[in-house]
């Protein structure tokens, strides 16, 4: 029985360290922040496995639904308010979709370091964690703003339903232990990698919140932060093994182990679980020397936790479960049965008497006979009768003289077909500076459908606004060379399954680069087919005309690509 670690419980604290100060944002060796004071806190934990500090608590910024920030960013539920700062979900009005902020005072103690954080989280660009989108210092306010994932579920709700099976706990350990070897490589540490900072996508991935942010809004720092987290990931795993949290406590909804019996294998909490997965969870839990089952040395950083789970032979999914059909039902032919008496008792039928057959004398057969010829007779008048009538109305209905009208003067004609306008140019829509593929922008206006203009293939963004140099998508902006009226637009796709909109410039605008400048909505943001065709109510006037693409469709390899072939604005 190896021994509890201290590093995982301040992995579990939630405000117990004291805050960083203006040297935060100094790496040291490890690749983490350093407090100036790193004094142990003997402050009481609460019953949720966090910490609960008895210094007093700081005011939070007295904001409200509704509240917008940058004018962009509108406040819409405050989902945690704790030591001075507070979470919300938000709407980001300009791209139109929902955003995560942290909020907290520019005179806050953390507000250096939780800037330094964000900053440095955005920089890692990395799709396994919720990226870091803006981090700001505007009106006595600091603010952070990150991805909020609808579709995503957060470990806390998976594991409360049950235990894992050894194929999804095989994922999670595997996912979260590479993701965080890569954020160590570049000098970032989680520090509070708890089963609430960890979701699982409705593909089946996993995405971790919070990295360095988190850490740095509580003041959590560590001496040792490699260990740390590979103690948080042991700690995860111990979880969805067992559905129980490692240590004494009870936290995140998960009861504890019994006091005084210290840290136990996983296999010996209950019963099926994986021998090569409970001997991982020690691997990282362990503190000093290796575990009493195996001998195996301890992990002490996530790249060795990462190597150790590669190593293990690969834990395949369930085989799904297959419900047999019902029992079929053969028919007595089937049965072989036909022709000869059935083996086993046969069920008796109840005997129903005949009644003889009426008219069986000779004045009952003449009758029948008298009777069938009088039918035969009234079924050919009938049908004598029915073709003379058709005969006459064919007659009658032949026109005398075949006349033809003209429409008169003054008649409704058919709007004439729009014609396309001439385009002089067409440039690639940049807002962050940096184009993707600007020599390939004369394909989507040469007029041959075969040739486009198509954007690199990006791995995990379908949404441009997951990469901060293109948070305004990407696209075309075409120019008809002079103000022109815009009836309608035919535009050619590189592949289905893009989101687009199409916008207009005003009238009097001349270069226009952001998407401020172009206030003229010719279509709604939409799914696209192959092709998008669209006939305006009433014309535009406008000079230069943007096909914005927003979202990317997959390419069927992992990726994500889209592109444009062809572009005509009609009048």
């Amino acid at each position: 029985m190896a021994e509890r670690s201290t590093a995982a419980v301040d992995v579990a604290d939630n405000s117990g360290d004291e805050p960083l100060t203006a040297k935060a944002d100094e790496a040291t060796a490890d690749g983490t922040a350093e407090a100036q004071d790193n004094r142990t806190s003997s402050e009481p934990e609460g019953t949720d496995g966090e910490r609960t500090g008895s210094r007093p608590t700081l005011p939070t910024p007295d904001l409200h639904s509704g509240h917008k920030l940058a004018r962009r960013y509108r406040l819409e539920e405050c989902v945690t308010r704790l030591d001075g700062f507070s979470s919300w979900r938000a709407v980001d009005e300009k791209l139109r979709r929902a955003v995560g902020v942290h909020l907290l005072p520019a005179d806050h103690p953390r507000a250096r370091s939780v800037l330094a954080a964000a900053r440095s989280s955005a920089l890692l660009g990395d799709p396994r964690f919720v990226q870091v989108l803006d981090a700001v210092e505007e009106d006595d306010l600091v603010y952070v703003v990150h991805e909020w994932l609808p579709d995503a579920t957060e470990l806390t709700s998976l594991l409360a339903s049950g235990p894992m099976d050894a194929h999804d706990a095989y994922q999670l350990v595997s996912q979260v232990s590479q993701a965080m070897a890569a954020a160590h490589r570049e000098g970032l540490a989680h520090l509070r990698l708890t089963p609430g900072a960890v979701l699982r996508s409705s593909t089946g991935q996993y995405r971790i919140r919070g990295l360095a942010v988190n850490a740095a809004l509580r003041g959590i720092t560590s001496e040792g932060p490699q260990r740390a987290d590979t103690e948080a990931i042991g700690a995860l795993l111990y979880a969805a093994l067992t559905q129980r949290w490692p240590y004494e406590n009870d936290a995140y909804g998960l009861a504890g182990l019994p006091k005084e019996v210290g840290l136990i294998a996983p296999d010996q909490v209950r019963a099926g679980v994986h021998r090569g997965l409970s001997e991982i969870a020690m691997r990282a839990l362990a503190n000093e020397g290796a575990t009493a089952s195996r001998q195996e040395q301890p992990c002490t950083t996530p790249d060795e936790l990462a190597k150790a789970v590669a190593a293990m032979p690969r834990i395949r999914p369930p085989e799904p479960a297959f419900t047999a059909p019902p029992e079929y039902q053969r028919t007595t032919y089937q049965q072989g049965s036909y022709g000869r008496p059935p083996s086993g008792p046969v069920p008796t039928q109840p005997v129903v008497a005949v009644p003889p057959a009426p008219l069986q004398s000779r004045t009952g057969k003449v009758l029948k006979w008298a009777v069938s010829a009088l039918l035969i007779a009234a079924l050919g008048l009938g049908s004598w009768q029915l073709a003379e009538t058709l005969i006459d109305r064919l007659k009658g209905s032949e026109p005398e003289e075949t006349t033809q009208t003209t429409p008169k003067d003054g008649d409704d004609k058919a709007p004439a077909p729009l014609k396309p306008l001439r385009i002089t140019g067409a440039t690639e829509f940049m807002p962050s500076g940096s184009g993707i593929k600007q020599e390939d922008v004369p394909k989507s206006i040469d007029g041959d459908a075969s040739t486009a203009w198509v954007t690199p293939r990006y791995q995990g963004y379908a949404n441009f606004g997951n990469l901060a140099p293109r948070r305004d998508g990407s696209g075309i902006v075409v120019d008809l060379g002079s103000v022109q009226d815009v009836s309608g637009l035919e535009i050619g796709m590189y592949r289905s399954g893009q989101k687009i909109e199409v916008l207009a410039a005003g009238a009097d605008a001349s270069a226009p680069s952001s998407l401020s400048d172009f206030p003229q909505r010719l279509t709604d943001l939409e799914t696209a087919g192959n092709e998008l065709k669209k006939t305006l109510e009433k014309p535009v006037r406008t000079r230069y005309v943007l096909i914005h693409v927003t979202e990317l469709p997959a390419d069927g390899t992992g990726g994500y690509r889209g592109g444009i072939s062809e572009i005509s604005v009609l009048n």
